[in-house]
């Protein structure tokens, strides 16, 4: 059997549950992911759990608060004003606390999303840390295939 290597090309079923055991993700109930380790579709610490793993494994890991995603970053709460929201999208948005925007990258090609934490007369205060930063997370997995 195949082991799982840096590099490798993976097709695996995975469940990634926060704290409170509720699945993030989970592909137990849908087609497998495929992916490569190392691109970044995993946090490092998860693929770090997965090297060695052979095809076949099923494996249960519990990763410590801030392990898998980072410790939250108080530098990644900001204001932005609302002209500026309205300037690059909707101007007839409206905006409510847990609310998900999306942003452009200063490139234009990808994005970045920030949850609505506050509501001013003219801010929002957005929460650019990823949701689970600072959390543990539980990560179930079933290999089907390396390459």
């Amino acid at each position: 059997m195949t082991a799982i290597q840096p590099g490798s090309f993976l097709t695996l079923h995975y469940r990634l549950a926060g704290p409170d055991g509720a699945a993030v993700v989970n592909t137990f109930d849908d087609k497998p992911a495929t992916l490569s380790l190392g691109t970044g579709e995993l946090a490092p610490a998860v693929e770090a759990r997965l090297i060695g793993l052979a095809e076949g494994a099923r494996e249960s890991f519990e990763l410590q608060a801030g392990e898998a995603f980072g410790l939250r970053n108080p530098d990644l709460l900001q204001r932005v004003k609302l002209a500026l929201l309205h300037e690059l999208g909707d101007p007839d948005a409206r905006y409510a606390v847990g609310d998900v925007v999306q942003f452009p990258t200063p490139d234009g090609r990808a994005s970045y999303a920030g949850v609505v934490r506050e509501v001013g007369p003219d801010w929002l205060l957005f929460d650019f840390n990823h949701p689970l930063a600072g959390q543990p997370v539980r990560f179930d997995v079933h290999v089907i295939g390396v390459l």
